[in-house]
């Protein structure tokens, strides 16, 4: 378990990232319902208009699912001892790395590594 950093204050920030996240989907159910294409109602500009809203709302949706993951992985990393260390290659990950996104889960060199 790391000591150079704390850790209260990160899991705080997740805590609190996850809990917009959870809030943030709670209010888009709407968002996922099936849209209605009645041309009596809608001309076709605004039904164009509504799909597209809809696939960026989908797409958000998925990057607010995937995030989430990130953040309960970050904190059972934390229950286990194992956070702020590279789930690649067990070294420390930079602190400034780690309050710019505390759910980051490798050091800088692997996430290097992985981009190419």
């Amino acid at each position: 378990m790391r000591k150079d950093i704390d850790l209260a204050e990160f899991q705080e920030a997740l805590q609190k990232r996850l809990e917009a996240i959870e809030s943030g989907q709670a209010d888009k159910k709407d968002d996922t319902a099936p849209l209605e294409l009645d041309q009596a109602r809608t001309g076709r500009l605004s039904r164009m208009d509504a799909m597209q809203q809809k696939a960026m709302s989908r797409a958000a949706s998925r990057l607010a699912e995937q995030e989430r993951r990130r953040i309960y992985k970050a904190l059972e990393r934390m229950k286990d001892g194992d956070y702020g260390y590279c789930v690649n290659c067990d070294e420390e990950i930079a602190e400034g790395r780690l309050r710019f996104d505390p759910s980051v889960a490798t050091c800088i060199e692997c996430a290097r590594k992985a981009e190419k």
